[in-house]
């Protein structure tokens, strides 16, 4: 058969086997993602099936919202992993945090007390309405205090898609950027799809995560990939082997 009929393939399908997911919400009753510890054994088990053998599972920290702290969530961390061995899940699980960009942000990182992803990688988020007025001077200090930005889902800032410069901006700023893997079957939209599709051809993205928060989202991954060329997709996936632990 002409490759032109092919089907798209399913996004689940994509997930290699020993994949490590770097962005998720699973422990409970932490911020919007899992409610529940069974929340948390029933999205765990379904990512497990996906074929992720590890999980740098990372809550939001964001001011009068979430207002977690790194004790908060490591200790969270320590009692879910003690509940998921109780039932039989032994699988390599760490915590992070996915930091929005304010103040706060900043007295935590020239305090040198960010929750990371690995070594000195930082998962951050702007808000969905706009960018911070000092973007970029977060970015730079950032840096010299000796972390690296692992922007999330850039795709998803809607203030960036009629100027795409400001993409090649961030990445000249020094931040890597993270693709949400349901971006690419229109989850989140056909415009979030688009610029999804145009940042994979660009080679703009580094990593990806699942942002999972709840069944929906494991649902999605049933569902067909819009892209036309899978390479850019399937060499990010590739790269979250960086960062494998235990």
């Amino acid at each position: 058969m002409l490759t032109f009929f092919r089907s798209k393939p399913i996004l689940k399908d994509l997930i290699p086997d020993q994949h490590i997911d770097i962005h998720s919400h699973l422990l409970p009753g932490i911020d919007d993602g899992a409610k529940t510890f069974e929340d948390t054994l029933k999205l765990t088990l379904a990512l497990q099936e996906m074929g992720i053998s590890q999980f740098i599972t990372t809550p939001h920290i964001i001011q009068q919202v979430w207002e977690n702290t790194h004790e908060k969530i490591l200790n969270k961390k320590t009692t879910t992993v003690l509940e998921l061995e109780k039932n039989n899940i032994t699988v390599p699980f760490n915590a992070a945090a996915e930091y929005l960009m304010d103040d706060q942000f900043v007295r935590l990182f020239e305090s040198h007390d960010l929750l990371t992803l690995k070594d000195n990688y930082v998962l951050v988020e702007m808000s969905y309405i706009n960018a911070p007025i000092q973007l970029y001077s977060i970015l730079f200090d950032l840096q010299v205090a000796g972390y690296i930005p692992v922007l999330a889902h850039p795709e998803r800032y809607l203030f960036y898609h009629n100027n795409f410069n400001e993409y090649h901006k961030l990445k000249r700023a020094g931040c890597l950027f993270q693709l949400n893997l349901l971006s690419v079957v229109g989850y989140y939209g056909v415009a979030i799809t688009k610029i999804a599709e145009q940042l994979l051809q660009k080679g703009m993205y580094t990593y990806v995560g699942s942002d999972v928060h709840h069944d929906n989202h494991v649902a999605a991954f049933k569902q067909k990939v819009k892209l036309k060329d899978l390479a850019p997709l399937k060499e990010a996936i590739a790269n979250n082997q960086f960062f494998k632990f235990g």
